[in-house]
């Protein structure tokens, strides 16, 4: 008999995504806000550009493996207008299939096994998951709640810091809690970098969905991080291509050669096609993104407003945020479950999305909703604080 599962995958858990979508099958009443989807629509011009480059022979090629040279061209010029850094196309940006495919091949590229990587509690499963999957170790900072927001404590994340630390994985805004970093809690990030001497590995695949007028700031900015940051971008979040699946890197020529080479290994290259779309997305000036924003916004204002006098954190920008469960007496599946069963909410619980901050909460995604269904949410959220004990076994009973 073949030997069991790998020691790589023992301390992997499932999103708990896929529980709550299964347990709602196809019920049209209840709010789907259980998957980071959105139902706004991606720019018209990556539509056609996507479509007139099906059947077009140079973009059903392998080649060029990392993309491209319009679209990497494309990616440097919006880099230089967030960072004001020149970005060499052809050997500091790779593209990627999808930003978390481009993670995977940063974190084989940065980080050997059993070196640590920072990152904030809560953080995305597939961040923290991917960091376990390139054999480093996660190290985490839990967020703390102040005035009703996330925030970052520096003298927590300097502490995290380590003879071991070899990378920061970083998300502004952040999923799933919406939280952005200000200039201070940066400078904090800038000062662990530099102290150990790591890199930042920044995942900026939210960073314009920032909401209350929250000015843009890119970590490369800053001229100490600028030599320690990758960036990890995409059109998924920003500009609703969730399907296209392609992404990039960009940081130091140093290091961005074996970027490449994990990327070529890894996928050997992003869609021809969907690449064609992307770069119409980048280049076009009616990427809908303003109205995107201001749409999603009105959504979180909607849900926190109706959600006043419960325990939510207020995010500062992206598409979802947390409910806590602990704070109302109960753990975040059985809150997930009620949510469902009584509320005809999909919500899922963070309990592998961090270690010990993460497992109290519930997520609740509003991009994906109209106003229109949103609104009467918090009778909703309040019915199944309220109501009787949900069926034991329906629903996600773990993450």
């Amino acid at each position: 008999m073949v030997r069991g599962r790998t020691g790589r995958f023992a301390r992997i858990q499932p999103f708990g995504i896929d529980k709550v979508a299964a347990a709602v099958g196809g019920d049209p009443d209840v709010l789907r806000m259980e998957n980071l989807d959105t139902d706004i629509a991606p720019p018209p011009s990556a539509i056609i550009a996507t479509r007139d480059a099906v059947g077009n022979k140079a973009a059903n090629s392998w080649l060029p493996f990392t993309g491209t040279l319009a679209l990497r061209q494309a990616v440097a010029h919006r880099l230089r207008q967030q960072t004001g850094l020149s970005y060499d196309p052809r050997s500091e940006v790779v593209i990627t299939g999808g930003a978390l495919a481009g993670m995977l091949s940063v974190l084989l590229a940065t980080v050997d096994h059993g070196d640590e990587v920072i990152l904030t509690d809560p953080t995305y499963a597939g961040m923290i998951n991917r960091v376990r999957l390139a054999g480093a170790i996660p190290v985490f900072v839990p967020l703390m709640v102040s005035g009703g927001r996330w925030r970052l404590d520096p003298a927590r994340l300097a502490a995290a810091v380590s003879a071991r630390t070899r990378a920061i994985l970083l998300m502004s805004p952040a999923m799933p809690t919406g939280h952005v970093l200000n200039d201070a809690e940066w400078g904090a990030v800038r000062d662990a970098c530099l102290h150990a001497d790591c890199w930042l590995l920044y995942d900026a695949a939210m960073d314009r969905i920032l909401f209350d007028g929250l000015p843009y700031r890119h970590p490369a900015s800053f001229p100490e991080l600028a030599p320690h940051t990758i960036t990890m971008g995409g059109v998924s979040k920003n500009y609703r291509m969730i399907g296209w699946r392609v992404g990039w890197v960009a940081g130091p020529p140093e290091v961005m050669g074996d970027v490449a080479l994990a990327a070529i290994y890894n996928t050997a290259v992003a869609s021809g096609f969907n690449q064609a779309g992307v770069l119409a997305a980048l280049t076009n000036s009616d990427d809908g993104i303003t109205g995107a924003v201001r749409e999603w916004q009105s959504r979180r204002d909607l849900v926190t407003d109706e959600l006043a006098g419960l325990p939510v954190v207020v995010p500062e920008g992206g598409w979802s945020l947390l409910l806590d469960a602990e704070a109302l007496g109960m753990r975040a599946p059985e809150l997930s479950r009620r949510l469902l069963v009584a509320g005809r909410i999909a919500a899922t619980p963070m309990t592998a999305w961090g270690q010990d901050v993460a497992p109290r909460y519930v997520r609740l995604v509003y991009a994906t909703e109209p106003v229109e269904r949103l609104r009467g949410i918090g009778a909703r959220v309040r019915a199944a604080l309220e109501g009787p004990e949900p069926v034991r076994g329906f629903g996600p009973a773990t993450a």
